[in-house]
């Protein structure tokens, strides 16, 4: 890798060590760790929450069982769907629309509505060629905040049933998902795209604007896109949602113009998932728990970056040992150029891509279906864990303590000892929970792409029909069922075989992990602490994250390594 990724990767290490433990007990306080009703900001923020009450009737003062907080997440999801579904369908007749943008079709709004309410934000279109600008603002910007406070507020609930000590209620939907996004989400995100701006990142409401090209034989003019980039690129990022309104993302200069936008983009997206770690800390009691799963996430998402950067370095080596990449990189050190931004390279790119699939984000900043092998891997390891590396803004954190909680469980298993977590026992009834969680994404991955490859209609927009279209469709599955976004880009995913079953899979990979997550922290929630014997399997140490990291591989390693086998592997040993 070259001295200037080295840099970039320390800075970016340097920078989210320092600021995650204030942003992270910031956001304990906000969610009421210290045990009061008051939040930092009570006096700027305060008033405009208690109107937002005010006028949807709640009683931030009543808290919920998870069946009610449940039922509130998922109606409040039901009307985001139904909501962003009319206006794609009728975003032709709606105003803010200078580029004249059609209705789209009905399968392909039930596609884009489920992907942006899970926070998924996969896009089997181009954004400047298919949506409008409201439909950007009031559809895909207020999806990209309130999906994202949907997966921190699950977490919160989680938390707190598993802290908690002979309670009913995990808190209370309503608060938690305003304060999200007044608090932490809105002030960050306009910090952010106030800084884009200032980069160069566009932000108006015009239409194409047309340019004649340098070239006096071309026979087209150019359009140039414009439309409020800065805004939904600072709230796509910091959310872990994905997406853009730009078809090459961010990848795109008016997106992300420079070294530096790339630089804080990187930051934003990996900034929350980190940050919950510490928030899990604060109300644990403990910041060593907290410590424990930080070290695991970040030591799983940092050896998938230097993977997907040194293999991107190295590039193919065929084309090596011809010279073919030596003269082409920019660099004069080798590596794979194709589908990369030039401006970034391929150490940059391998960065980008292990941090955009390890959060559930699904921004690019390079071609992932031009991804060596090895790359490509990578990357699509980043999903196979369960998006826990660190993972999306709040799901992150669900699924670590998912799998913390069955390390324990394995640890109980071993000694012959009931498993305890913070004091409270680990019993069937959990374990069921837990094990539905860890199952619904591969079942989702594994069964849909074995549907695929065995119709005729879907393999036949495949880029080949080998290892690495094998490879592109438990890529495109993986990033459905894990609410990731991202693509091996190949592939047309606008059919209606595609389109459905990812629709789905989104819904499902969103929703199947959600409920029994609240119910997980439900059923924690009315168990009394126990104290600690000197039987208690310790936590908050070196050895229980070792068990963490080999639980998350060894699952993971069992349920996919024979498909990864015949994709990604079997396309290396290839070459």
């Amino acid at each position: 890798m070259s001295a200037a990724g080295w840099l970039q990767l320390v800075v970016l290490i340097v920078a989210l060590i320092t600021t995650i433990g204030p942003f992270g007990r910031y956001m304990a306080k906000v969610y009421g760790a210290s045990g009061t009703a008051s939040a930092p900001g009570d006096r700027v923020f305060g008033p405009l929450e208690r109107a937002v009450y005010r006028v949807a009737r709640i009683d931030p003062d009543r808290e919920q069982d998870w069946r009610s907080y449940a039922l509130s997440l998922l109606g409040f999801s039901l009307l985001s769907v139904l909501g962003l579904y009319g206006i794609l369908r009728l975003q032709g007749a709606l105003p803010l629309n200078p580029t004249d943008r059609e209705a789209v079709t009905p399968w392909g709004a039930f596609n884009a509505a489920a992907s942006f309410v899970t926070n998924t934000n996969w896009q089997w279109f181009s954004g400047e060629r298919t949506v409008s600008h409201l439909t950007q603002m009031i559809g895909f910007t207020v999806q990209n905040f309130v999906s994202a406070a949907v997966g921190m507020a699950v977490a919160v609930a989680l938390i707190r049933g598993i802290v908690r000590s002979g309670h009913r209620t995990l808190g209370n939907f309503w608060v938690d998902l305003v304060r999200t996004c007044v608090r932490i989400l809105l002030p960050v995100a306009t910090v952010a795209a106030l800084f884009f701006v200032s980069q160069g990142v566009i932000q108006n409401l015009g239409g194409f604007t047309p340019a004649t090209p340098l070239d006096p034989t071309a026979q087209e003019v150019q359009l140039i896109p414009g439309g409020p980039v800065a805004s939904q690129e600072a709230i796509k990022e910091l959310g872990n949602n994905g997406g853009g309104p730009l078809n090459a993302n961010s990848a795109h200069p008016f997106e992300n113009p420079t070294g530096l936008t790339n630089l804080v983009q990187l930051y934003l997206l990996l900034l929350i998932p980190f940050a919950f770690t510490v928030t899990y800390g604060v109300f644990a009691g403990s910041r060593r728990q907290g410590r424990v799963l930080l070290t695991v996430m970040m030591g799983m998402w940092v050896s998938l970056a230097l993977l997907a950067s040194f293999s991107e370095q190295h590039g193919n080596p065929n084309l090596t040992a011809a010279g073919a990449d030596q003269s082409m990189s920019v660099t004069q050190t080798g590596g794979n150029l194709e589908g990369k931004e030039v401006r970034f390279g391929p150490a940059t790119c391998g960065v980008f891509a292990a941090a955009t699939t390890g959060t559930s984000t699904g921004a690019v900043v390079c071609q992932h279906d031009s991804l060596t092998p090895l790359g490509g891997l990578a990357a699509m390891v980043g999903m196979l864990l369960g998006e826990v590396t660190p993972g999306g803004a709040g799901v992150g954190m669900v699924g670590i303590l998912v799998n913390a909680l069955l390390a324990v469980f394995v640890a109980g298993l071993m000694v012959g000892r009931t498993p305890e977590f913070l004091g409270k026992k680990i019993q069937a009834a959990e374990m069921k929970l837990v094990v539905l969680i860890i199952v619904v994404a591969p079942a989702l991955v594994l069964g849909l792409t074995a549907a695929t490859v065995a119709r005729a209609d879907p393999t036949a927009l495949l880029q080949s029909k080998d290892a690495h279209g094998l490879s592109e469709v438990i890529y495109n599955y993986a990033s459905a069922a894990n609410n990731n976004g991202s693509a091996f880009g190949y592939v047309d995913t606008s059919g209606h075989w595609f389109t459905i079953t990812q629709g789905l899979a989104m819904l499902a990979g969103r929703f199947l992990v959600i409920i029994p997550a609240l119910a997980l922290g439900g059923s924690l929630v009315r168990k009394r602490t126990l104290p600690a014997t000197a039987g208690t399997f310790p936590t908050d140490s070196p050895l229980f994250g070792g068990l963490l990291a080999g639980v998350i591989v060894v699952i993971a390693g069992l349920t996919f390594f024979p498909a990864v086998a015949l994709g990604p592997v079997l396309e290396h040993l290839s070459l």
